[in-house]
Order: C-alpha cells, then sequence, then structure tokens
C-alpha cells in the first residue's frame, strides 16, 4: 500500500506542479506565452556568453585526460590510497569530478565496464558520483554567466565539499558492500 502511494506521489509530483505553475500565472493574469519566450531569449544569451568558458573547461579536461596524468597521479597515490582501502581505479574519477560530470559518467562506465557492475570499485565509483559535485563547471557556468570573476571562496568551499563527499562515498560504500 505504501509503495503504491510513493509511486502516485512520484509520478504526478512534476506534473502537478507545472499545472500549479501556470494556474497561478492565469490566476495572475500573467501573458504566459510572450513571458516564456522572454525567458528563451534571454536563456539564449546566457548560454551564448557561457559557450568560451565551457569550451576552456572541455578542451583542458581532454588535454588533462590524453595526456595520461591523471594514470600517473593514480600510479603514484596508490601505496596512500591502499591505505585508506581507497582503490586507485577510482582516483581518475575523484579528479574528473569536479571539472566535468559527462567526462566522471565515462570514467565511471568504463570502472563499470572492466570489473562489473556487482565489483566493490563499480559501486564505490557509482557512488562517488552521487555524491560529488562538478564544482569547476558549476563554478564556471553560473558564475560566468552574471560575470563574476573572482570566486576563490566559492571554488575553497566547493573543493572541500567535493573532498567530504570522497571521503563519505568511501566509508559509506566500505561500509554497505565490502
Amino acid at each position: 500500500m505504501l509503495k503504491e502511494i510513493l509511486n502516485f506521489i512520484s509520478v504526478w509530483t512534476l506534473p502537478l506542479l507545472v499545472a500549479s505553475i501556470l494556474l497561478c500565472g492565469v490566476y495572475a493574469k500573467i501573458p504566459l506565452y510572450e513571458t516564456f519566450i522572454k525567458g528563451a531569449k534571454q536563456g539564449i544569451g546566457v548560454g551564448v556568453k557561457i559557450i568560451p568558458f565551457l569550451v576552456a573547461i572541455l578542451v583542458a579536461i581532454g588535454m588533462f585526460r590524453a595526456s595520461g596524468a591523471i594514470d600517473l597521479i593514480a600510479q603514484f597515490l596508490a601505496p596512500v590510497l591502499d591505505k585508506i582501502g581507497m582503490p586507485a581505479d577510482v582516483l581518475p574519477l575523484a579528479i574528473i569530478r569536479p571539472l566535468s560530470g559527462s567526462g566522471a559518467l565515462g570514467i565511471m562506465s568504463e570502472i563499470a565496464g572492466e570489473y562489473g557492475g556487482n565489483a566493490f570499485v563499480s559501486k564505490l565509483a557509482a557512488v562517488m558520483v552521487g555524491s560529488t559535485e562538478t564544482t569547476f563547471y558549476v563554478l564556471t557556468v553560473y558564475f560566468g554567466s552574471v560575470g563574476v570573476i573572482k570566486f576563490r571562496h566559492a571554488l575553497i568551499a566547493g573543493l572541500i565539499a567535493d573532498v567530504a563527499g570522497l571521503m563519505t562515498a568511501l566509508f559509506v560504500s566500505q561500509a554497505m558492500f565490502l
């Protein structure tokens, strides 16, 4: 019974939210279509404004992966990672995740393809992806779209949160999957 109620809620929450917003707009006599078009035009402007930032970060990620630097870092840190119980194979994921969500997803897929979905390293990779944020990407897109260029404190806070997420993912994965 509870499962059916939760399923009903999960299926209808978003459509009801959208309908509520539209009904509120109609009630407030807001020209919905015109407002939507105006917002879409602004969105395109923002998209054009942030394209250089996105290109720069994607090129940097591609160069970093293609250079083999990630693999060298993983080999160098493997002894330290072994002491905390973190497989060296997930280090590339931990490095790329703050930079790119799609890059991290690609690495996670490679890990799952190599070890299988039920392997600890695959489960850990999946938990890590869900426990961290694409910090540099978020700073680039959101701060770049509004013209903020000094985001030192946000960067530090984001990276601290990423490290906390990675360590928590490791701890939770070890507790649940080992």
